[in-house]
């Protein structure tokens, strides 16, 4: 990975970024030597599939499972998409490369990941997309894809039996992005369920990631 990268992970509902920060670690390569990681924790905020009940969100989700037809909450993921772009602001002003900058995120975090990548306006160095999905469904959303965020690469990995994120949610999101004119490339593995903890699953995905990271 070039010098001065940055990797922003995006945790899942109710998880942390400290939780997560063990995944650095499996990313030995000297392609990571450089760069530098940051785990931000989502707020605490209420949740409607959880009843209204406060824990770590980026943005509202009204129903679990997560379904290819489920329906979304742009408000609040804007939201959230802008609170990412300062994060990601910040380190461009600090002299990184937007080239050098990549998303990765789990269920909740992948598809904020997802967003914030299309919507950002720069091209950046990739985004990995885990156990996610699409998070919008309007029009108006779509038509504020730019041309350099289409430059973007996404990985996408999603686990075939996965019951809170379902494999269908996750299956339709390499199709948008090849209808919107992205390069995607889809992954998927056998495993039942992302926890806060790393899975045998979820590590099968991460060593997916880490083709992407390279580019």
């Amino acid at each position: 990975m070039a010098c001065g990268s940055f990797i922003l992970w995006l945790h899942g509902l109710g998880d942390s970024g400290p939780a997560n920060e063990p995944i650095k670690s499996l990313f030995t390569s000297p392609h990571f030597t450089n760069t530098r990681w940051s785990f931000p924790s989502a707020p605490s905020q209420p949740v409607t599939c959880n009843y209204g009940a406060l824990m770590p969100s980026w943005f509202d989700i009204h129903e679990i499972p997560v379904t290819a037809n489920s329906p979304v909450d742009e408000s609040s993921l804007l939201e959230a998409v802008q609170n990412v772009h300062a994060m990601i602001d910040k380190e461009v002003a600090a002299g990184i490369d937007p080239k050098n900058i990549f998303l990765c995120g789990f269920s909740q975090g992948g598809a904020l990941t997802l967003a914030s990548v299309l919507l950002y306006p720069k091209t950046l160095g990739g985004g990995a997309v885990f156990s996610g999905w699409v998070p919008f469904n309007s029009s108006s959303i779509i038509e504020r894809i730019t041309p350099e965020a289409k430059r973007t690469p996404i990985l996408w990995s999603h686990g075939i039996a996965d019951g809170t994120v379902l494999f269908e949610a996750g299956q339709a999101g390499p199709p948008f992005l090849q209808h919107v004119g992205m390069n995607c490339i889809s992954r998927s593995c056998a495993f039942a369920k992302q926890s806060g903890a790393p899975t045998p699953g979820i590590m099968d995905q991460i060593t997916s990631a880490k083709f992407i990271l390279k580019v």
